[in-house]
């Protein structure tokens, strides 16, 4: 049987890129199990022909996901500071205040929400992760722990919650029922209140190589267009686009009720959508030339670590992300190229990397072996890395990153 488009509900038949079979890339495996078996799912991503959303049909339900989540949004010093950032700049461009709500949808640890809250805007969230919402909560945040979605949208306004601006950063795409989170964000948007999705942009994700981005929690890969499409179904009109640099290139897409007209659509809305008709988004054979570039930089990455070790030496990686499982998986890496990887986050030490076994260490294991090079699997944040592993220059390592091509650090 084959999947239906989210969006338009076509059958899907194309194929964007085939990453081969991988576990869930946020399932890392404790000591005590690493004589058990994993389960393997396809990360088979498809373009619908109709409307050109690119979808990784559910293998996966969110459930399995998020219920206990290992990604902690505030161990990354960039992302803090780039949440600080919007935070300030959403109270000042729709004046929030102390009889304004914010909600973020997929609020995590209260990264965000403790910015607003402390500029004196009352803030609330809704995040499904039992384990990372009761951090959110002890720091004093107000947090629902549940899947946000229509039914949800509508129980929080009979209990008379309506937000004046609705933040959902970085979860656009985690959704696989993304039709009724939409709907749920209509429902719960006041009149004149707006919202703010933050997402990675395909466009630059076809641009970069980045195919890492892709695992069974990212269930769709948004074009402006589709975007625009999807909220425009729900009566939901966007009306500004910044783009941002983070995880590789993302859109912040502002949006309002489509019969609230004192917000005019600008003309970066105008101008992006008329980049991407031109660089052949709205064409279907746009998306075909992905997969091959795809194969090509494997073929690098391990042409690169097989060098590496034929001449004796080290490697060691940093960071635990789930692009970094997708990359391991999908290249067959193990510890026979990576002797073990590094966390910040403690909730993964001790732990091993999911399909490839991996061992996951404190930073501080990098001192200690001192390796010949570092492998940075979180690349996106590879400026902030590099800062924090000046170090390794001390005994002559290297860094190294593997998107968009093979490169090692000078």
């Amino acid at each position: 049987m084959r999947s239906a488009c989210r969006l338009c509900g076509a059958a899907l038949k194309h194929t964007f890129t085939d990453l081969g079979m991988s576990p869930p890339c946020e399932a890392y495996v404790p000591a005590e199990r690493l004589a058990s078996a994993e389960a393997f799912y396809p990360l088979h991503v498809f373009v619908c022909e109709e409307c050109l959303l690119v979808q990784l049909p559910e293998h996966v339900s969110p459930q399995e996901i998020f219920t206990e989540y290992a990604y902690f949004s505030s161990y990354s010093d960039s992302w803090l500071a780039h949440a600080k950032a919007y935070a300030a700049r959403m109270v000042d461009r729709f004046e929030l205040g102390p009889d304004k709500l914010v909600v973020e949808l997929a609020s995590n640890d209260g990264y965000l929400l403790q910015y607003f809250q402390g500029m004196g805007v009352p803030v609330l969230g809704v995040e499904p992760a039992a384990n990372v919402a009761k951090v959110a909560v002890g720091k004093g945040i107000p947090t629902r722990v549940e899947f946000f979605g229509q039914e949800c949208a509508a129980r929080m306004v009979d209990e008379g919650i309506r937000a004046d601006l609705i933040a959902a950063n970085n979860v656009f795409a985690h959704i696989p029922d993304v039709r009724s989170f939409t709907a749920g964000m209509k429902t719960l948007l006041k009149p004149g209140g707006v919202i703010t999705i933050e997402i990675p942009h395909l466009m630059r994700l076809m641009e970069g190589n980045q195919f890492d981005t892709i695992y069974h929690e990212h269930f769709q890969y948004w074009s402006f267009i589709a975007a625009t499409r999807m909220l425009s179904d729900f009566g939901l009109t966007v009306f500004d686009v910044e783009e941002l640099s983070t995880h590789g290139g993302s859109m912040r897409i502002y949006a309002r009720h489509a019969e609230d007209t004192a917000r005019l659509v600008g003309e970066r809305v105008r101008e992006l959508t008329r980049r991407e008709e031109e660089a052949g988004f709205t064409r279907l054979e746009t998306y075909f030339s992905f997969d091959e570039k795809v194969k090509r930089t494997k073929q690098n990455i391990l042409s690169f670590l097989i060098d590496a070790k034929r001449a004796g030496k080290s490697i060691a990686g940093y960071g635990a992300p789930g692009k970094g499982n997708t990359l391991l998986n999908y290249c067959g890496i193990r510890t026979d190229f990576l002797d073990y990887t590094v966390d910040r986050n403690p909730y993964k030490h001790g732990r091993f990397l999911p399909g490839t076994r991996i061992p996951i260490h404190p930073p501080e294991k990098l001192r200690e072996t001192r390796p010949d090079y570092v492998f940075i699997l979180p690349w996106n944040l590879k400026e902030e890395i590099r800062q924090q592993l000046a170090y390794v220059r001390e005994w002559g390592g290297q860094l190294v990153v593997p998107i968009p091509d093979i490169e090692v650090l000078k």
